[in-house]
């Protein structure tokens, strides 16, 4: 049934959104790699932790789908368990980056006074390389999934910061704030119930990206040995693992890596189209 001027406006998002191919093709493939990590006690062949010293590295087949490591895990089943927990951390990350963000650069972009002082902070935090900032910070809060998450949170906190604070200095001199200040509406109700809701899809976007960089640092992080504890598996720590019998048993690294990539393309991807659907200059040309 087509659409008409009357539909929902959620309908008509989703249809300009899934327009373009790639966009669909990538939610769906993301959305399935979700699912079968979450559903991963379910759906998982067999135990991810059991070893089996026949086994050690067996090549994918009829038994052991992915093949097995070189302690006789199987891998696909280690593959789904390890998602939940790199994934875990992009949302994660994604979540908590984004409201320390906004906190930053609503404070800064609407009082002047801050502006200065939290500015050169996030210029600070910046100026060094996230890989190298999240490794430092990690080796200062310890190895675990919520300190991994605690530290990429400060790392990418300053990206969604300069965000918010660009649409805020914007939308603090517009008619409506200032018709807001003179009924003598209290600041923190200007800010939640009118900029807030108006930065908004800058904010989604770059949260969906950093989802896709957290999971990319997270598994930097657990290939140098530095971010989750290796009992906890990771897409990363399982490259990490299987990097040394990588002329013996070459899937070990390919699977992991190949679960990694596939899941930030489709982030990418989306990503890509809300920047197109929900900037007003760009959603012109759909």
């Amino acid at each position: 049934m087509l659409a008409t001027s009357s539909a929902p406006i959620e309908a008509k998002f989703l249809d300009l959104l899934f327009s373009r191919r790639t966009v669909l093709v990538a939610m769906i493939v993301f959305l399935i790699i979700a699912a079968l990590c979450i559903c991963a006690p379910w759906v998982a062949p067999g135990d991810p932790t059991k070893m089996s010293v026949r086994a050690r590295l067996t090549e994918p087949g009829a038994l052991y789908w992915l093949g097995a490591d070189a302690f006789g895990r199987d891998v696909a089943s280690r593959l789904l368990y390890a998602g939940r927990v790199s994934l875990g951390v992009g949302l994660g990350v994604a979540v908590l980056s984004s409201f320390v963000g906004i906190a930053i650069g609503l404070f800064s972009g609407y009082f002047r006074r801050l502006d200065a002082p939290l500015s050169r902070l996030v210029d600070a935090m910046m100026a060094f390389p996230d890989i190298l900032l999240a490794i430092a910070l990690v080796a200062i809060l310890g190895g675990s999934a919520v300190n991994v998450i605690i530290a990429l949170s400060i790392v990418y906190a300053p990206r969604i910061a300069r965000v918010v604070r660009a649409s805020t200095l914007v939308l603090r001199e517009l008619p409506f704030i200032e018709a807001a200040k003179a009924l003598g509406v209290s600041t923190s109700s200007i800010l939640v119930r009118h900029v807030l809701p108006n930065i908004l899809s800058p904010i989604i976007v770059q949260a969906t990206f950093i989802f896709a960089y957290a999971m990319l640092a997270e598994a930097g992080l657990s290939f140098l040995g530095v971010g989750v504890d290796p009992s906890t598996p990771t897409w990363g720590i399982m490259i990490n693992e299987g990097r040394q019998y990588i002329d013996q048993a070459l899937f070990l690294i390919l699977f992991p890596g190949l679960a990694i990539s596939i899941s930030v393309l489709s982030l990418q991807l989306i990503g890509d189209g809300l920047r197109d659907v929900l900037d007003p200059r760009l959603a012109k040309n759909l």
